[in-house]
């Protein structure tokens, strides 16, 4: 099967670099326009199946896009939660004082929300069953960054933190064979 991920396009600048999660946050006005320009790269494409986070940012993403009238809206494809650390950056979370980043799977575990390995599961359940189990030859899937870095984790074997050491662009397209 063949997997198209989208990020979704760039929210406003005070949402940059930080645990953005569940919060429901639209798109800036360039991602509005990154939205636009990836609608026509998209519409040039065919689907089998078109799934898309839930959240208003990745909804906005796809909206121009003519494949958005099929679209399956999902919270599977949500961002992790962080709890009370959502729309915080990493200076403010360390500038509360409550905790101290020793290293990446620490500092991760530390934030509230979902728990890691929940979101790990759920990356995992959602490309490598459920995506297989809809039999499609073609799929698009409009997310976010942290999915696409904890599946390119687990179909490259890779450690979650070289994973989160990946530049994921707002509003660019991969494509992955997934069996």
């Amino acid at each position: 099967m063949r997997v198209t991920l989208v990020r979704h396009a760039e929210v406003d600048e005070k949402y940059h670099g930080c645990y953005n999660g569940h919060n429901d946050i639209g798109l800036s006005k360039k991602g509005s326009l990154q939205a636009k320009e990836l609608a026509k790269e998209l519409d040039a494409l065919k689907f089998d199946a078109v799934l898309c986070s839930d959240l208003r940012r990745a909804k906005e993403t796809l909206q121009h896009s003519l494949h958005a009238k099929d679209a399956f809206y999902t919270d599977k494809l949500r961002e992790k939660s962080w709890g009370r650390h959502e729309g915080l950056s990493f200076d403010e979370i360390i500038s509360q004082g409550e905790i101290e980043y020793l290293d990446f799977l620490q500092w991760i575990e530390a934030l509230e929300g979902e728990p890691y390995k929940e979101f790990v599961k759920r990356v995992n359940e959602f490309f490598l069953e459920f995506l297989p189990s809809l039999k499609k030859e073609s799929v698009l899937v409009i997310t976010h960054a942290g999915i696409i870095r904890v599946l390119l984790s687990i179909i490259n074997s890779t450690t979650l933190e070289k994973a989160f050491g990946i530049k994921v662009e707002n509003g660019s397209l991969s494509i992955l064979e997934i069996c």
